[in-house]
């Protein structure tokens, strides 16, 4: 179904598939192997278990940027929760090169955590901090103290506490299937329902507030682009053209959204101005053009066309005029996402020779691109924003699942999600 849904939305379009120290202790991009670090499990004072164990998610949100191999517990040599009691000659022993420690104490129904950051070679400490909150936000306080940390020694914003949206599609028989629109945070834990429907929903879409979400919804036995509010769950209908409705991407101001449109017979990109929801038509080229990207400067659109004869990435201006060709390594390149800083392009990709879909990064300045994915049937990239880490569709054991792949490929991990095919993830922006 999945498939057959891409091909109509796509017009036919290709193959199925298709508060600290204020500087940073910059670790160099250049390193060979992850980092060495020491997530100690936080002191606990108070009397009932906590539901999250804090330093098992900090560990794998360091683990999962790639830049850091967080040590096993098992195999640490002492447990400390204070500064007075950490040892730099046990963590030398270990090979690690940094401890992070907190403490947990329960304050006025509430709880305070002290956290404190250690540097084994200089044997100095680097940051310190606290956070508070209720029980129920331990996952929120841990992910900020990974935010803190990887900062601090990365000098790159941490993205651990960002949300992702993706949609699940659950099959009863053959004819009902429900398909749900899901928030969670960014490693797929504390997933809540946005939106639930017996028709398909495609393309979900942060704006680049993070308080309104952009998607193709086919409730109207077509598919048209629908605008959510997060918090409320508020509807607008955006587009009720005909023809295929599909593909929507804010711009950066979150003013604009480009999409596709085939009102003219042939799939083209869009803009919509939200405010007087006037829009215009950005290409016109007898090739179909689609899955629209905007570049961070508000006036480039990255989007897949066959224009070449086959699937190619190409980048105009929102003004329209001649398009530039982008990538040029394999023989296919589709949906595309750009890296924070714009030097990687994300994208499906397909290798010369291969029949399989993988993901892949193109180093924008150099040309060459390397496979991120390491099985067969992938789709739906989406890059944090901080750029350190992808989000992708493929299928485990005849099911749609979410993996995670750290951008230098050292990290590669399957979500935990719902039940049912899952399918297009969305990352979302900076949400503080």
């Amino acid at each position: 179904m999945n498939n057959l849904i891409r091909i109509v939305l796509l017009g036919f379009m290709f193959l199925v598939g298709a508060a600290h120290a204020a500087d940073p202790l910059v670790v160099s991009s250049g390193n060979d192997k992850a980092i060495p670090i020491a997530v100690v499990p936080f002191g606990w004072q108070g009397g009932q278990p906590l539901p999250d164990d804090m330093a098992n998610i900090i560990g794998n949100d360091l683990r999962n940027s790639g830049s850091f191999a967080p040590i096993d517990r098992q195999n640490m040599l002492s447990l400390p929760t204070q500064a007075s009691e950490v040892s730099y000659k046990d963590w030398q022993a270990l090979g690690v090169s940094y401890v992070l420690i907190g403490n947990i104490v329960p304050s006025g129904g509430r709880l305070q955590i002290q956290y404190a950051l250690f540097n084994i070679a200089t044997q100095q400490q680097v940051m310190t901090g606290s956070v508070g909150g209720g029980t129920d936000q331990l996952r929120d306080m841990a992910h900020y103290i990974s935010d803190q940390s990887f900062e601090k020694l990365t000098g790159i914003k941490g993205a651990f506490s960002t949300k992702l949206l993706y949609v699940t599609a659950e099959r009863f028989s053959q004819n009902n299937t429900r398909y749900t629109l899901q928030r969670a945070d960014y490693d797929g834990a504390r997933s809540v329902t946005l939106l639930q429907s017996r028709e398909p929903i495609l393309s979900p879409r942060f704006a680049p507030d993070g308080k309104r979400i952009a998607y193709v919804s086919f409730e109207q036995q077509r598919p048209r682009i629908f605008l959510q509010y997060v918090d409320t769950g508020r509807r607008e209908q955006l587009t009720n053209f005909e023809g295929l409705n599909g593909a929507p991407a804010f711009s950066p101001d979150g003013n604009r959204l480009a999409f596709v449109l085939s009102r003219d017979g042939n799939p083209e990109i869009y803009v919509m101005d939200l405010n007087s929801r006037q829009i215009r038509r950005v290409t016109n080229d007898s090739a179909i053009d689609t899955e629209p990207f905007w570049g961070r400067d508000g006036q480039t659109i990255y989007f897949t066309s066959d224009r070449s004869g086959k699937p190619q990435i190409y980048k105009t201006s929102v003004s329209g005029g001649g398009a530039e060709r982008v990538t040029f390594v394999g023989n296919y390149n589709a949906n595309p996402k750009l890296s924070a800083d714009e030097k990687t392009l994300v994208m499906v990709h397909r290798q010369e020779g291969f029949t399989n879909f993988q993901i892949g990064a193109q180093d924008l300045q150099r040309g060459s691109v390397r496979v991120l994915s390491n099985t067969s049937l992938n789709d739906s990239p989406t890059v944090a924003p901080n750029g350190t880490m992808v989000i992708y569709a493929s299928r485990q054991q005849d099911r749609g699942v979410l993996m995670l792949v750290s951008i230098n490929g050292r990290v590669r991990i399957t979500l935990p999600t719902t039940q049912g095919d899952v399918r297009e993830p969305s990352w979302s922006p900076y949400l503080n």
